[in-house]
């Protein structure tokens, strides 16, 4: 026989090592628990110990490395059925028709006027894979779409209106473009603006969390269209509303980004469902589509019921107020994700507290390295 672990310690060495995040500490517990050959010819009884001495030298690496500091051993959440788009998903066939007259026509009847789309940096993100040991990874193509309220001023949607609508509509459109805000505007009469190239990152998330099925997103600028409607939402029981021409012209643009980039369903989320502030680890930091946002009316499904990947995924919690705030229907996403966390906690045999604080640090160091491979692409793209 080889050195290659049983089958009995494979699993604990790959579990173990990945919750080693120090790359030299990682390498001295590969290099201690990789058993001699004569090992794995004992007996049967050598075999069951086997796992046993793997985690005495990985606890005790782990003490090494925090400065002998005691903190519960978290596994990674285990996956809520709910969030797992179907394997099967399909998408519409969507295609370029004209680009003509500064306009884009596509096959589902869209139309972006792109005269002031603008470059910024080019897309390159790290993501977290949801294998066991966290991996990060990563890509350059867009992962999913996060919507917007711009919250602007608004003025009567009415016939005697226009001059002001055009007017304020312009004036936002001159903003976002010089913030590089959005990948997209629709504006009150439903036109579609292409603002920051497709394949470049917009400033529309900030701090941010997301999961689907393979991957952790942190920090969607980068990972995310940002698709911006120029309204103003209310959270709680009063709902931000759009006009038949906005709700057409989503409809539609969502439809060609999926289809264009394969975005799964269950990718495509409100600025409420991912804003989260690191400062206090809360989520909800902005609130626009909290609630109202129809999600059905652009065949997609009731998103608002998701889990919030913030809070099982990395510990953030949430406040009075916010729940006050949020309405109903993301109230749903938050309990449930408060649900995951506890489940997860006690499978751990851990206390919730003691659990969310564990994921807790485990986001600071994976924003770190979000951060810095971000800083770099910014550096590397000027």
């Amino acid at each position: 026989m080889g050195t290659e672990p049983t089958p009995y310690s494979k699993p604990w060495v790959d579990w173990l090592a990945g919750r080693i995040h120090d790359p030299v500490t990682r390498l001295r517990f590969l290099q201690a628990v990789g058993p001699p050959a004569d090992v794995v010819e004992k007996s049967g009884l050598a075999r069951f110990a086997w796992p046993f001495v793997l985690f005495t030298v990985a606890i005790g690496l782990a003490l090494v490395q925090t400065g002998g500091e005691r903190h519960p051993v978290v596994k990674p959440a285990r996956p809520v059925a709910v969030i797992h788009p179907a394997p099967n998903e399909s998408f519409s066939s969507i295609w370029l028709v004209e680009n003509a007259g500064g306009s884009d026509l596509y096959s589902n009847g869209l139309r972006i006027d792109n005269r002031f789309v603008v470059a910024n940096h080019p897309r390159a993100y790290l993501v977290v894979s949801r294998k066991p040991g966290g991996k990060t990874i990563r890509r350059t193509e867009p992962a999913g779409i996060v919507y917007h309220a711009t919250e602007s001023q608004l003025v009567p949607f009415e016939p005697d209106q226009n001059r002001a609508l055009q007017r304020i509509g312009e004036s936002l459109l001159e903003y976002v473009r010089r913030k590089r805000a959005y990948h997209f505007l629709i504006d009150r009469f439903g036109r579609v603006f292409r603002v920051v190239a497709e394949s470049d990152s917009a400033n529309h998330a900030g701090n941010s969390v997301w999961a689907d099925e393979e991957f952790f997103y942190i920090n969607l600028n980068q990972s995310f269209f940002g698709i911006a409607i120029e309204a103003q939402t209310h959270p709680g029981p009063d709902e931000g509303r759009i006009s038949p021409a906005q709700s057409r012209a989503v409809a539609m643009l969502t439809e060609m980004l999926r289809s264009r980039y394969q975005v799964r369903a269950g990718n495509c989320v409100t600025h409420a469902q991912v804003s989260v502030n690191p400062a206090n680890m809360e989520v909800g930091y902005h609130t626009d589509w909290a609630s109202g946002f129809p999600f059905t009316q652009l065949g997609l499904p009731d998103n608002y019921a998701r889990p919030l990947p913030a809070l099982w995924a990395f510990g953030f919690g949430f406040d009075q107020e916010f729940s006050e705030r949020a309405g109903d229907r993301l109230t749903v996403g938050v309990q449930a994700g408060e649900a995951q966390l506890a489940d997860a906690a006690a499978e751990a045999g851990v206390s919730p507290r003691d659990y969310r604080r564990g994921l807790q640090r485990e986001y600071r160091m994976r924003l770190a390295e979000v951060r810095g491979a971000n800083l770099a692409q910014t550096d590397d793209s000027e």
